[in-house]
């Protein structure tokens, strides 16, 4: 029974901007992303952490860092999506765009320009932590770094959900979720714990691709 706890990066300079980082190199946290990072090791302080791992992106080593895992591994699997052309963009502009409405309905369909599709992005994260969990024996416990969609992904998956409603999940930077992999089924046991309460529900903002975080807003 290996539970899976899965943690967004702390909110970094590109989430106070409104632009979609995606895989781009030097994107880091900003001083509320870092605070929220350090935050993290005090929640997870007594948990008894079997591994941890991290995906490959910058702002994750550093959340993972500061947390309290510096040596957590690299898991390629739970990767930031490949947003091709659209790394980089503002997502006021990107919401101009006409595929913008599939990103939202039905993101099983779309591909980025120059990256990855929504579909390919599912089944690769999915498939990572479903690694995880036949790795690690009963009762760990490990933890894994990520960005919001590929944890959304994870967490559809999990809840017996189609790709196409993902965008019903948020992930808000820092949040913590934990699935239970055990038996027949990914049992989950909360989403998107931790964090500030008055933030969360004074940030939330429609869901979008990245994260999707309102400027400003811790």
């Amino acid at each position: 029974m290996t539970k899976v706890v899965l943690i967004r990066h702390g909110r970094s300079t590109a989430n106070a901007a409104g632009v979609l980082a995606g895989r781009a190199p030097g994107v880091a946290l900003d001083d509320i992303g870092r605070a929220q990072a350090e935050a993290l090791g005090e929640t997870l302080r007594g948990v008894r952490v079997a591994a941890a791992y991290t995906s490959p992106v910058e702002r994750c080593i550093e959340t993972a860092t500061l947390a309290g895992f510096p040596d957590a591994e690299i898991l390629d699997g739970v990767s930031e999506c490949d947003y091709g052309e659209w790394t980089g963009v503002k997502l006021d502009d990107l919401s101009s765009q006409e595929v913008w409405a599939d990103v939202q309905a039905r993101p099983s369909v779309v591909a980025f320009p120059g990256g990855e599709s929504m579909q390919a992005m599912f089944q690769r994260t999915t498939a990572a932590i479903s690694g995880l969990a036949e790795r690690h024996g009963d009762d760990e416990v490990v933890v894994v770094f990520s960005h919001g969609d590929p944890i959304k992904a994870i967490l559809a998956h999990a809840f017996g959900m189609h790709l196409d409603q993902f965008q019903r999940l948020h992930v808000h930077p820092a949040g913590i979720s934990v699935v239970d992999y055990a038996g027949e089924r990914p049992l989950v046991v909360c989403v998107n714990t931790g964090g500030d309460l008055v933030s969360l529900l004074g940030g939330h903002s429609a869901p979008t691709i990245g994260g999707g975080d309102v400027a400003g807003v811790g």
